[in-house]
């Protein structure tokens, strides 16, 4: 835990921005019904074999269903402070995803990103989340850590610890 007002502050800063970065994403997919991931997908280059697996009719709607609530509970767990560590790690993956997603070898996503772009920074971000444990910092993981059945249970500790 960190005892300076600054730091404390950038922690609080880094996990709302980041969660408002997926409630924003999750306000145009939840709410529209005709959401899909199938577009986004399909316009894949460099790892298009990887990701067509989730364009199928099978996994279309799973995948949309992953994407859309996935955005909404990373952003509200990140909001509340609530398990901190287990959304900002997910989120780290779906950055990676994104990441690999927007890639045309060596660029990213337009021709002023080489191999780098704003998905690695978000990924970033999360990462330093997890380690400045950022739920305990105005956040509701603090207090839940320090309920009597969360304490003694070797499942639930890590979650919130």
């Amino acid at each position: 835990m960190t005892n300076s007002t600054t730091e404390k502050f950038l922690i609080v800063f880094f996990r709302f921005t980041m969660a408002w970065t997926f409630l924003y994403a999750a306000s145009h997919q939840v709410f529209v019904h005709d959401f899909s991931v199938v577009g986004f997908l399909k316009s894949t280059k460099t790892f298009h074999d990887q990701f067509a697996v989730f364009t199928t009719p099978a996994m279309a709607p799973i995948t949309t269903f992953l994407v859309e609530y996935g955005h909404l509970l990373i952003g509200l767990s990140l909001l509340f402070g609530l398990m901190t560590r287990v959304s900002a790690a997910f989120g780290i993956v779906l950055m990676l995803v994104y990441w690999m997603a927007h890639m045309d070898w060596p660029f990213v996503e337009n021709h002023n990103n080489l191999i780098f772009d704003y998905h690695l920074v978000y990924a970033g971000v999360l990462a330093y989340l997890i380690y400045k444990r950022a739920g305990h910092v105005l956040g509701l993981d603090g207090w839940v850590e320090s309920l009597r059945f969360v304490r003694d249970s070797a499942v639930l500790r890590p979650l919130v610890a």
